[in-house]
């Protein structure tokens, strides 16, 4: 298995999907919020998907101003991979889609997807 977890970060909070191979999605997306409380969730979430597949997932993101600061602070502190991506190269991926809104669910979805 190659295990992996996409997350669309926003001002607060993040929306995050989980796969334990490639487009094989684990439960559904949740939505996590940057304090102490929601980062632990996503803790417990990236420790269940370790339990599971036996790796550690590495953690897909994309570049959001200093949004993205606190999760990976607190996911480099547990020593899990960051993958940030620059926000034009995300976007190029999604838009091969015919999707034209925008969808925090789908965008973490095509943040896991295109790592893998």
């Amino acid at each position: 298995m190659n295990p992996v977890v996409g997350l669309d970060v926003a001002k607060g909070e993040s929306q995050v999907q989980m796969f334990l191979d490639k487009k094989m999605p684990y439960k559904n997306s949740v939505k996590i919020e940057h304090t102490v409380e929601g980062l632990e969730e996503l803790h417990s979430y990236l420790i269940d998907i370790e339990r599971q597949t036996g790796m550690k997932p590495p953690v897909v993101l994309e570049l959001t101003g200093h949004y993205h600061a606190p999760v990976v602070q607190f996911l480099e502190a547990r020593e899990y991979i960051v993958i940030i991506v620059n926000p034009l190269v995300s976007y190029r991926a999604k838009s091969s889609s015919l999707r034209k809104t925008k969808t925090d669910v789908i965008d973490a979805y095509h943040l896991g997807v295109k790592r893998i």
